[in-house]
């Protein structure tokens, strides 16, 4: 199993979480669904709860609320990119003509946070970690495996990343597709971005989408549609696997995939 042990290199997805409209039912929803553990967190963490695969933590889902004077987040996943300061991507962010919609703050003595958004309109969360850098278990069934940024200017996207996280946009190893690149950072393949242009419903706005793994696609998507789920995407076959697109009983979106390889 990929075990994680050290800090992500910066602009590398590292962490994802949910802020979920009931938190405990999204548990118990995606616990079933993937294997995890997990239990509601202290209250001066708002109840945010870590949720582990094998004793290592994998996502983490709390309970849909803001800082005073905010909206509510959506019932989404978001995708953390990494940072070493936070403070100074937040500034890099500004100027790069992106909006810092959560302000640089700390999480206990574990990390320091930020919620964005690029100029073409995706979210994405930076984590600078302190105590805890992030997911541990990666590309194993139950756990996240890809990330990739959906949107509909990708020069206006890829120079925004470029800007803030030193993320280089180049082709896909074997892919005759242009619309869908991949994301390196200093010359590793992190995740993806592609061009939505007749990929996604007109209504569908930019953003990062989250896969993880499973053993089998098609069981995953039937348990999760038994479970109230819908599905987006019908099992299908791509170069990397079998996948799907599933939105959760309260309206998340996320991806599953048996990968080939």
């Amino acid at each position: 199993m990929p075990f994680i042990d050290k800090p992500y290199t910066p602009g590398t997805p590292c962490w994802v979480d949910l802020m979920a409209k009931d938190q405990q039912l999204a548990m118990d929803f995606y616990m079933d669904l993937f294997g995890w553990e997990g239990e509601k967190g202290p209250e001066e963490f708002g109840g945010y709860a870590i949720m582990n695969l094998n004793g290592r933590p994998v996502a983490g889902i709390g309970p849909a609320m803001a800082p005073e004077g905010m909206p509510e987040p959506p019932h989404v996943w978001t995708t953390y990119l990494a940072s070493d300061d936070a403070d100074a991507t937040a500034r890099k962010i500004t100027a790069a003509h992106g909006t810092v919609m959560v302000p640089p703050m700390d999480v206990g003595p574990v990390g320091r946070m930020i919620v964005a958004q690029d100029p073409t309109g995706a979210v994405f969360g930076v984590w600078q970690y302190k105590d805890f850098f992030g997911a541990q278990v990666v590309n194993e069934p139950g756990a996240l495996t890809w990330n990739e940024c959906n949107t509909k200017d990708v020069p206006a996207a890829a120079a925004f990343y470029r800007s803030v996280f030193d993320l280089e946009l180049e082709p896909m190893e074997g892919s005759t597709d242009n619309s869908y690149q991949a994301l390196t950072a200093r010359g590793r393949m992190v995740g993806a971005m592609q061009d939505m242009a007749d990929k996604f419903p007109e209504h569908v706005p930019p953003h990062w989408s989250v896969w993880f793994a499973v053993d089998d696609c098609d069981s995953t998507a039937d348990a999760a549609v038994k479970r109230g789920a819908n599905l987006v995407v019908p099992p299908m076959e791509i170069p990397v696997g079998r996948m799907a697109g599933l939105q959760d009983p309260w309206g998340a979106v996320f991806c599953i995939i048996k990968l080939s390889m």
